[in-house]
Protein backbone atom coordinates (compact mmCIF):
# COMPACT_ATOMS: atom_id res chain seq x y z
CA UNK A 1 0.00 0.00 0.00
CA UNK A 2 3.11 1.95 0.30
CA UNK A 3 4.42 4.48 2.74
CA UNK A 4 1.82 6.40 5.30
CA UNK A 5 1.33 9.74 4.31
CA UNK A 6 1.19 12.54 6.84
CA UNK A 7 -1.79 12.96 7.97
CA UNK A 8 -3.87 10.28 6.28
CA UNK A 9 -6.02 8.48 8.71
CA UNK A 10 -6.11 5.28 6.55
CA UNK A 11 -2.47 4.41 7.08
CA UNK A 12 -1.67 6.75 10.18
CA UNK A 13 -2.30 5.02 13.46
CA UNK A 14 -3.60 7.11 16.33
CA UNK A 15 -1.89 8.07 19.11
CA UNK A 16 -4.08 7.16 22.32
CA UNK A 17 -3.58 9.07 25.85
CA UNK A 18 -3.16 6.54 28.78
CA UNK A 19 -6.74 4.60 30.20
CA UNK A 20 -7.83 5.14 34.04
CA UNK A 21 -6.29 2.08 35.53
CA UNK A 22 -3.81 1.26 32.86
CA UNK A 23 -5.12 -2.13 31.45
CA UNK A 24 -6.50 -3.23 28.33
CA UNK A 25 -10.18 -2.49 28.00
CA UNK A 26 -12.49 -5.86 28.52
CA UNK A 27 -15.12 -5.59 25.66
CA UNK A 28 -17.47 -7.94 24.46
CA UNK A 29 -18.99 -7.54 20.81
CA UNK A 30 -22.57 -9.32 20.70
CA UNK A 31 -24.19 -10.67 17.45
CA UNK A 32 -27.57 -11.61 16.79
CA UNK A 33 -26.31 -14.03 14.44
CA UNK A 34 -23.20 -16.40 13.54
CA UNK A 35 -23.95 -16.62 10.52
CA UNK A 36 -22.46 -14.47 6.91
CA UNK A 37 -23.46 -11.39 6.45
CA UNK A 38 -23.24 -7.27 6.20
CA UNK A 39 -23.08 -6.86 10.53
CA UNK A 40 -20.85 -9.78 10.94
CA UNK A 41 -18.08 -8.72 8.17
CA UNK A 42 -18.18 -5.37 9.87
CA UNK A 43 -17.40 -7.04 13.07
CA UNK A 44 -14.49 -9.21 11.88
CA UNK A 45 -13.27 -5.95 10.07
CA UNK A 46 -13.02 -4.37 13.46
CA UNK A 47 -11.80 -7.17 15.53
CA UNK A 48 -9.09 -7.81 12.93
CA UNK A 49 -7.71 -4.21 13.06
CA UNK A 50 -8.61 -3.49 16.84
CA UNK A 51 -5.70 -2.46 19.05
CA UNK A 52 -4.79 -6.11 21.19
CA UNK A 53 -2.61 -4.14 23.61
CA UNK A 54 -5.25 -1.17 24.36
CA UNK A 55 -8.64 -3.82 24.02
CA UNK A 56 -9.45 -7.36 25.27
CA UNK A 57 -12.29 -8.60 22.94
CA UNK A 58 -14.53 -11.25 23.26
CA UNK A 59 -17.51 -12.39 21.46
CA UNK A 60 -21.11 -13.46 22.18
CA UNK A 61 -23.21 -14.63 19.46
CA UNK A 62 -26.97 -15.39 19.69
CA UNK A 63 -26.64 -18.62 17.10
CA UNK A 64 -23.90 -20.60 15.80
CA UNK A 65 -22.46 -20.33 12.21
CA UNK A 66 -19.50 -19.59 9.72
CA UNK A 67 -18.67 -15.77 10.77
CA UNK A 68 -18.28 -16.87 14.33
CA UNK A 69 -15.99 -20.02 13.46
CA UNK A 70 -13.96 -17.02 11.10
CA UNK A 71 -13.66 -14.67 14.21
CA UNK A 72 -12.39 -17.12 16.16
CA UNK A 73 -9.46 -18.00 13.93
CA UNK A 74 -8.43 -14.98 14.62
CA UNK A 75 -7.78 -15.63 18.35
CA UNK A 76 -10.71 -14.21 19.99
CA UNK A 77 -12.85 -16.15 22.42
CA UNK A 78 -16.02 -16.59 20.92
CA UNK A 79 -19.12 -17.65 23.03
CA UNK A 80 -22.16 -19.07 21.71
CA UNK A 81 -25.75 -18.88 23.40
CA UNK A 82 -28.18 -20.46 20.93
CA UNK A 83 -31.05 -19.89 22.97
CA UNK A 84 -34.52 -19.17 20.98
CA UNK A 85 -36.07 -18.03 24.11
CA UNK A 86 -34.61 -14.29 24.92
CA UNK A 87 -35.22 -14.59 28.40
CA UNK A 88 -32.94 -17.35 29.06
CA UNK A 89 -30.62 -16.11 26.55
CA UNK A 90 -30.22 -12.83 28.61
CA UNK A 91 -29.66 -14.78 31.59
CA UNK A 92 -26.70 -17.33 29.97
CA UNK A 93 -25.22 -14.05 28.26
CA UNK A 94 -25.25 -12.18 31.78
CA UNK A 95 -23.03 -15.40 33.23
CA UNK A 96 -20.82 -14.76 30.29
CA UNK A 97 -20.63 -10.96 31.17
CA UNK A 98 -19.77 -11.36 34.51
CA UNK A 99 -17.26 -14.31 33.95
CA UNK A 100 -15.31 -11.88 31.14
CA UNK A 101 -15.78 -8.55 33.66
CA UNK A 102 -17.21 -7.08 30.73
CA UNK A 103 -16.72 -3.00 30.55
CA UNK A 104 -17.90 -2.19 27.36
CA UNK A 105 -20.84 -4.38 25.54
CA UNK A 106 -20.96 -3.58 22.11
CA UNK A 107 -24.56 -4.89 20.28
CA UNK A 108 -24.87 -5.89 16.85
CA UNK A 109 -28.49 -6.19 15.10
CA UNK A 110 -31.78 -5.87 16.53
CA UNK A 111 -31.65 -9.18 18.97
CA UNK A 112 -28.12 -8.33 20.03
CA UNK A 113 -29.94 -4.78 21.21
CA UNK A 114 -32.37 -6.63 23.25
CA UNK A 115 -30.28 -9.35 25.09
CA UNK A 116 -27.15 -7.56 25.31
CA UNK A 117 -28.09 -4.49 26.78
CA UNK A 118 -30.94 -6.37 29.06
CA UNK A 119 -27.71 -8.52 30.05
CA UNK A 120 -25.78 -5.23 31.47
CA UNK A 121 -28.59 -4.08 32.92
CA UNK A 122 -28.39 -7.19 34.93
CA UNK A 123 -25.48 -7.17 35.99
CA UNK A 124 -26.47 -4.37 37.31
CA UNK A 125 -29.18 -5.14 39.44
CA UNK A 126 -26.71 -7.91 40.64
CA UNK A 127 -24.95 -5.52 42.18
CA UNK A 128 -21.69 -5.28 39.68
CA UNK A 129 -20.50 -2.72 37.60
CA UNK A 130 -22.84 -1.92 34.81
CA UNK A 131 -21.09 -2.25 31.37
CA UNK A 132 -20.90 0.65 29.44
CA UNK A 133 -24.25 -0.20 26.55
CA UNK A 134 -23.08 0.01 22.46
CA UNK A 135 -25.54 -0.55 19.96
CA UNK A 136 -24.80 -0.16 16.33
CA UNK A 137 -27.84 -0.12 13.80
CA UNK A 138 -27.00 -2.31 11.09
CA UNK A 139 -30.29 -3.08 9.66
CA UNK A 140 -33.07 -0.68 7.02
CA UNK A 141 -35.22 -3.72 8.21
CA UNK A 142 -38.76 -2.06 9.15
CA UNK A 143 -39.88 -2.72 12.53
CA UNK A 144 -43.26 -3.75 13.98
CA UNK A 145 -44.97 -1.63 16.20
CA UNK A 146 -44.13 -4.13 18.94
CA UNK A 147 -40.57 -3.92 18.15
CA UNK A 148 -40.03 -0.32 17.90
CA UNK A 149 -41.95 -0.34 21.62
CA UNK A 150 -39.46 -2.56 22.79
CA UNK A 151 -36.20 -0.05 21.52
CA UNK A 152 -38.34 2.83 22.87
CA UNK A 153 -38.02 1.29 26.09
CA UNK A 154 -34.53 -0.01 25.80
CA UNK A 155 -32.90 3.02 24.17
CA UNK A 156 -32.77 5.19 27.00
CA UNK A 157 -31.02 2.96 28.92
CA UNK A 158 -28.10 2.40 26.36
CA UNK A 159 -25.09 4.65 26.25
CA UNK A 160 -24.72 5.23 22.30
CA UNK A 161 -25.66 4.41 19.23
CA UNK A 162 -23.76 3.54 16.06
CA UNK A 163 -25.52 4.58 12.52
CA UNK A 164 -23.82 3.02 9.71
CA UNK A 165 -25.04 5.79 7.40
CA UNK A 166 -27.10 8.97 7.18
CA UNK A 167 -30.07 6.93 6.25
CA UNK A 168 -29.74 4.52 9.65
CA UNK A 169 -29.50 8.09 11.39
CA UNK A 170 -33.10 9.03 10.44
CA UNK A 171 -34.15 5.53 10.80
CA UNK A 172 -32.89 5.78 14.45
CA UNK A 173 -34.19 9.07 15.25
CA UNK A 174 -37.84 7.69 13.85
CA UNK A 175 -38.58 4.70 15.20
CA UNK A 176 -36.74 5.23 18.62
CA UNK A 177 -36.47 9.00 19.96
CA UNK A 178 -34.57 9.78 23.30
CA UNK A 179 -31.79 11.49 24.44
CA UNK A 180 -28.83 8.55 23.84
CA UNK A 181 -26.36 10.45 21.72
CA UNK A 182 -25.94 9.03 18.22
CA UNK A 183 -22.15 8.50 16.20
CA UNK A 184 -22.13 8.38 12.20
CA UNK A 185 -19.76 5.64 11.39
CA UNK A 186 -19.33 4.57 8.01
CA UNK A 187 -18.57 0.46 7.35
CA UNK A 188 -14.69 0.37 6.12
CA UNK A 189 -13.21 -1.76 3.69
CA UNK A 190 -10.20 -3.42 4.53
CA UNK A 191 -7.75 -1.97 1.85
CA UNK A 192 -5.50 -4.98 2.94
CA UNK A 193 -7.89 -7.59 1.23
CA UNK A 194 -9.97 -5.08 -1.34
CA UNK A 195 -6.94 -3.46 -2.77
CA UNK A 196 -4.39 -5.49 -4.65
CA UNK A 197 -6.30 -8.63 -5.07
CA UNK A 198 -5.99 -10.72 -8.09
CA UNK A 199 -9.28 -12.00 -9.51
CA UNK A 200 -10.33 -15.76 -8.98
CA UNK A 201 -8.39 -17.29 -12.30
CA UNK A 202 -10.48 -20.47 -12.04
CA UNK A 203 -13.74 -18.72 -11.92
CA UNK A 204 -15.11 -19.45 -15.43
CA UNK A 205 -13.72 -22.86 -15.41
CA UNK A 206 -14.92 -23.56 -12.14
CA UNK A 207 -18.53 -22.39 -13.66
CA UNK A 208 -18.56 -23.64 -17.17
CA UNK A 209 -18.60 -20.02 -18.64
CA UNK A 210 -16.76 -19.20 -22.28
CA UNK A 211 -13.64 -17.66 -21.53
CA UNK A 212 -15.22 -14.52 -23.11
CA UNK A 213 -18.28 -14.23 -21.33
CA UNK A 214 -18.65 -10.76 -19.11
CA UNK A 215 -19.72 -11.87 -15.88
CA UNK A 216 -21.85 -9.93 -13.41
CA UNK A 217 -22.43 -10.51 -9.69
CA UNK A 218 -24.01 -10.18 -6.72
CA UNK A 219 -22.73 -10.73 -3.52
CA UNK A 220 -25.50 -11.02 -0.82
CA UNK A 221 -27.66 -12.57 1.57
CA UNK A 222 -30.45 -14.58 -0.37
CA UNK A 223 -33.35 -12.98 1.73
CA UNK A 224 -35.74 -10.76 0.49
CA UNK A 225 -34.41 -7.50 0.81
CA UNK A 226 -31.59 -7.58 -1.33
CA UNK A 227 -33.33 -7.45 -4.67
CA UNK A 228 -32.97 -10.98 -6.17
CA UNK A 229 -35.68 -11.32 -8.01
CA UNK A 230 -35.71 -8.09 -9.92
CA UNK A 231 -31.99 -8.97 -11.00
CA UNK A 232 -33.42 -12.17 -12.12
CA UNK A 233 -36.54 -10.46 -13.97
CA UNK A 234 -33.33 -8.07 -15.85
CA UNK A 235 -31.67 -10.85 -16.99
CA UNK A 236 -33.14 -11.88 -20.01
CA UNK A 237 -33.62 -8.07 -21.29
CA UNK A 238 -29.88 -8.07 -20.66
CA UNK A 239 -29.24 -11.38 -22.63
CA UNK A 240 -31.26 -9.65 -25.91
CA UNK A 241 -27.92 -7.09 -25.99
CA UNK A 242 -25.40 -9.19 -24.36
CA UNK A 243 -26.37 -13.13 -25.33
CA UNK A 244 -22.86 -13.98 -23.78
CA UNK A 245 -23.06 -12.60 -20.76
CA UNK A 246 -22.77 -14.37 -17.46
CA UNK A 247 -24.97 -13.66 -14.08
CA UNK A 248 -23.12 -15.08 -10.75
CA UNK A 249 -25.34 -14.90 -7.27
CA UNK A 250 -22.95 -15.48 -4.25
CA UNK A 251 -24.66 -16.25 -1.16
CA UNK A 252 -26.62 -18.27 1.11
CA UNK A 253 -29.91 -17.72 2.27
CA UNK A 254 -33.52 -19.09 3.04
CA UNK A 255 -34.72 -17.64 -0.58
CA UNK A 256 -32.53 -19.37 -2.67
CA UNK A 257 -34.97 -22.40 -3.89
CA UNK A 258 -37.13 -19.67 -5.27
CA UNK A 259 -34.45 -17.49 -6.58
CA UNK A 260 -33.68 -20.72 -8.45
CA UNK A 261 -37.50 -21.42 -9.82
CA UNK A 262 -37.96 -18.12 -10.61
CA UNK A 263 -34.71 -18.66 -13.09
CA UNK A 264 -36.36 -21.89 -14.83
CA UNK A 265 -39.11 -19.88 -15.32
CA UNK A 266 -37.48 -16.92 -16.90
CA UNK A 267 -35.51 -19.66 -19.17
CA UNK A 268 -32.40 -18.55 -18.09
CA UNK A 269 -31.08 -20.82 -15.97
CA UNK A 270 -28.47 -21.97 -18.08
CA UNK A 271 -27.24 -18.23 -17.77
CA UNK A 272 -27.49 -17.78 -13.71
CA UNK A 273 -24.73 -19.57 -11.66
CA UNK A 274 -25.59 -20.09 -8.12
CA UNK A 275 -22.33 -20.53 -6.04
CA UNK A 276 -23.90 -20.85 -2.78
CA UNK A 277 -21.09 -19.22 -0.23
CA UNK A 278 -17.92 -18.26 -1.26
CA UNK A 279 -14.41 -18.17 0.93
CA UNK A 280 -12.87 -15.84 -1.35
CA UNK A 281 -15.12 -13.35 -2.16
CA UNK A 282 -12.21 -10.61 -2.52
CA UNK A 283 -11.16 -12.91 -5.38
CA UNK A 284 -14.75 -13.52 -7.28
CA UNK A 285 -15.32 -9.87 -6.73
CA UNK A 286 -12.27 -8.51 -8.68
CA UNK A 287 -12.67 -11.29 -11.06
CA UNK A 288 -16.62 -9.61 -11.80
CA UNK A 289 -17.19 -7.14 -15.00
CA UNK A 290 -19.56 -5.58 -13.04
CA UNK A 291 -20.82 -5.60 -9.41
CA UNK A 292 -24.64 -5.47 -8.70
CA UNK A 293 -26.99 -4.39 -5.54
CA UNK A 294 -30.57 -4.37 -6.85
CA UNK A 295 -31.63 -3.84 -2.97
CA UNK A 296 -35.07 -2.80 -1.87
CA UNK A 297 -33.64 -1.60 1.27
CA UNK A 298 -30.14 -1.08 2.58
CA UNK A 299 -28.31 -0.08 5.62
CA UNK A 300 -25.08 1.20 3.35
CA UNK A 301 -24.25 -1.76 0.99
CA UNK A 302 -20.71 -2.74 2.36
CA UNK A 303 -20.34 -5.39 -0.37
CA UNK A 304 -20.66 -2.39 -3.34
CA UNK A 305 -17.63 -1.10 -1.25
CA UNK A 306 -16.34 -3.79 -1.82
CA UNK A 307 -16.26 -3.81 -5.13
CA UNK A 308 -15.53 -0.14 -5.73
CA UNK A 309 -11.78 -0.93 -3.51
CA UNK A 310 -11.45 -3.43 -6.32
CA UNK A 311 -12.42 -1.04 -8.89
CA UNK A 312 -15.00 -2.58 -10.60
CA UNK A 313 -18.19 -1.22 -12.04
CA UNK A 314 -21.43 -1.20 -9.95
CA UNK A 315 -24.78 -0.51 -10.29
CA UNK A 316 -26.96 -0.34 -7.17
CA UNK A 317 -30.46 0.76 -6.21
CA UNK A 318 -31.05 4.55 -4.54
CA UNK A 319 -32.31 2.93 -1.22
CA UNK A 320 -31.17 3.71 2.47
CA UNK A 321 -27.76 4.72 2.23
CA UNK A 322 -26.22 3.32 -1.08
CA UNK A 323 -26.85 7.49 -2.31
CA UNK A 324 -24.42 8.00 0.49
CA UNK A 325 -21.56 5.93 -1.47
CA UNK A 326 -22.64 5.72 -4.94
CA UNK A 327 -23.15 8.87 -6.78
CA UNK A 328 -25.02 8.34 -9.50
CA UNK A 329 -22.85 8.72 -13.09
CA UNK A 330 -19.54 9.15 -11.19
CA UNK A 331 -18.77 6.31 -8.90
CA UNK A 332 -21.13 4.15 -10.44
CA UNK A 333 -25.01 3.70 -11.43
CA UNK A 334 -27.91 4.25 -9.62
CA UNK A 335 -31.58 2.58 -10.16
CA UNK A 336 -34.89 2.51 -8.64
CA UNK A 337 -35.37 -0.56 -6.70
CA UNK A 338 -38.14 -2.96 -8.34
CA UNK A 339 -37.36 -1.37 -11.46
CA UNK A 340 -36.31 -4.49 -13.94
CA UNK A 341 -35.63 -2.35 -17.11
CA UNK A 342 -33.79 0.39 -15.29
CA UNK A 343 -31.27 -1.93 -14.08
CA UNK A 344 -31.01 -4.05 -16.72
CA UNK A 345 -30.20 -0.81 -18.95
CA UNK A 346 -27.40 0.24 -16.67
CA UNK A 347 -26.11 -3.15 -16.55
CA UNK A 348 -25.74 -3.03 -20.51
CA UNK A 349 -25.07 0.31 -20.67
CA UNK A 350 -21.73 -0.91 -18.40
CA UNK A 351 -21.20 -4.01 -20.68
CA UNK A 352 -21.19 -2.35 -23.39
CA UNK A 353 -19.14 1.00 -22.92
CA UNK A 354 -16.56 0.11 -21.53
CA UNK A 355 -14.44 3.07 -21.22
CA UNK A 356 -17.61 4.07 -19.08
CA UNK A 357 -17.14 1.53 -17.29
CA UNK A 358 -13.76 1.82 -16.42
CA UNK A 359 -14.33 5.56 -15.54
CA UNK A 360 -16.93 4.35 -12.88
CA UNK A 361 -14.60 2.25 -11.29
CA UNK A 362 -11.52 4.32 -11.02
CA UNK A 363 -13.99 7.13 -9.59
CA UNK A 364 -14.95 4.35 -6.90
CA UNK A 365 -11.84 2.67 -6.40
CA UNK A 366 -10.43 6.44 -5.19
CA UNK A 367 -13.84 7.72 -3.33
CA UNK A 368 -13.42 4.16 -0.90
CA UNK A 369 -9.85 4.79 -0.71
CA UNK A 370 -10.30 8.25 0.55
CA UNK A 371 -13.03 8.12 2.71
CA UNK A 372 -14.51 4.61 3.85
CA UNK A 373 -10.99 2.40 4.84
CA UNK A 374 -11.55 0.18 7.75
CA UNK A 375 -8.85 2.49 9.83
CA UNK A 376 -11.05 5.48 9.90
CA UNK A 377 -13.96 2.71 11.09
CA UNK A 378 -11.99 1.16 13.82
CA UNK A 379 -10.30 4.42 15.47
CA UNK A 380 -13.87 5.60 15.75
CA UNK A 381 -15.11 3.20 17.68
CA UNK A 382 -11.69 2.55 20.00
CA UNK A 383 -12.89 6.66 20.74
CA UNK A 384 -16.05 5.04 21.42
CA UNK A 385 -14.81 2.24 23.85
CA UNK A 386 -12.11 4.82 25.48
CA UNK A 387 -14.90 7.09 26.48
CA UNK A 388 -16.90 4.11 27.50
CA UNK A 389 -14.22 2.69 29.65
CA UNK A 390 -13.46 5.76 31.46
CA UNK A 391 -17.08 6.20 32.36
CA UNK A 392 -16.95 2.68 34.09
CA UNK A 393 -13.83 2.78 35.42
CA UNK A 394 -14.81 6.14 36.67
CA UNK A 395 -18.33 4.54 38.35
CA UNK A 396 -16.12 1.84 39.72
CA UNK A 397 -13.85 4.10 41.81
CA UNK A 398 -16.87 6.24 43.02
CA UNK A 399 -18.51 2.87 44.17
CA UNK A 400 -15.77 1.63 46.34
CA UNK A 401 -14.72 4.99 47.90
Amino acid sequence: MGAPLPGDPCLEPKVRGPLPGGRPVRVVEILASGTNGGAQEHVYSLLSRLDRTRYEPSVISLSPGSAVRRIARLGIPVHVVDEADDAIAVGAAAVVLADLRAEVVHNHMYRAELVGTRAALALAESGRLRPYVVGTVHSSRVRSAEDRAILAALTPRMDRLVAVSRAMERKIAEERPSATPVSLIYNGVDLVRYDHQEPCCTLREEYGMPADAQVVGIVARLEPEKGHPTLLDAWPLVLRRVPSARLLVVGEGSRRPALEEQAAALGIADRVIFTGRRDDVPAVTAALDIAVLPSYREAQGLTILEAMALARPVVASAVGGIPETVEDGRTGLLVPPHDAEALAAAIVRLLTDHAYADALAKAGHDLVHDRFCVERMVSAIEDIYDEGVRAVRLAGVAAAS
